[in-house]
């Protein structure tokens, strides 16, 4: 495993965007983080943050932080989230819907454990997803934008009534993920690492989003069919 970029963007040129990234978005964000603080403990009390341990680059360790979404009295259960997940605040709907809930990960990307363009970290109950045909992706460090993240922006509402969400995660939605990061990072530059971070953002907003040609581009055929919003 390696922890450099690679394609041609250097991983040091990628580390000094990382942080001039990261340092700008919580200064920018600062008063988003108050404002997003105060309501998570005016609705549900402490904590503020939700923090569980994911798997970094070469399949290290680390405690990933986001703001929590879930009732402080969930304890462990289902590692997804699901629509209409009734483990969730209504001020962690609106994090989810908004992805507000990733801002405390910018502190991550100054630790260096996370990137701001990188596949998403899996967390270790999932981590038997990974087969030796998908181990390449954690060569590469983990992030808040990138391919998989816009093409399964609301993927929350892509799992069928009728079937097992652990088990469809695992036999589509991390194959179809692995596939779309596995198709970009090789190549990587830091032009197109920037209009992802753009083409995230929009989507977020609602503009300018087709997963299915993204999906469909990384050969993902396998599987039940995966209901793209």
């Amino acid at each position: 495993m390696t922890t450099n970029r690679s394609g041609s963007y250097p991983a040091g040129l990628a580390r000094l965007f990382d942080i001039v990234f990261a340092s700008l978005g919580l200064v920018v964000l600062s008063p988003v983080i108050v404002l997003v603080s105060i309501a998570i403990v005016a609705e549900t009390g402490w904590p503020i943050l939700f923090a569980q341990t994911r798997l970094g680059v070469g399949g290290r360790h680390f405690r990933m932080y986001k703001f929590r979404k879930f009732r402080p009295d969930t304890g462990k259960s289902l590692p997804l989230t699901m629509q209409a997940d009734d483990r969730m605040t209504k001020v962690g709907r609106f994090l989810a819907k908004s992805k507000l809930d990733e801002v405390p990960q910018l502190f991550n990307i100054l630790r260096g454990e996370m990137a701001v363009v990188g596949p998403r970290p899996e967390s270790l109950e999932l981590a038997d997803c990974f087969t030796d045909a998908t181990r390449p992706v954690l060569a590469h460090k983990p992030g808040i934008f990138g391919p998989s993240q816009w093409a399964f922006r609301n993927e929350s509402a892509l799992y069928p009534p009728d079937v097992d969400p652990v088990a469809f995660y695992r036999q589509t939605l991390f194959p179809a993920k692995a596939r779309l990061d596995l198709s970009y990072y090789p190549e990587r530059t830091l032009v197109s690492d920037m209009k992802w971070i753009v083409l995230c953002c929009l989507a977020i907003l609602g503009i300018g989003s087709e997963p299915e040609r993204a999906i469909a581009a990384a050969g993902v055929t396998d599987g039940p069919e995966l209901r793209l919003q």
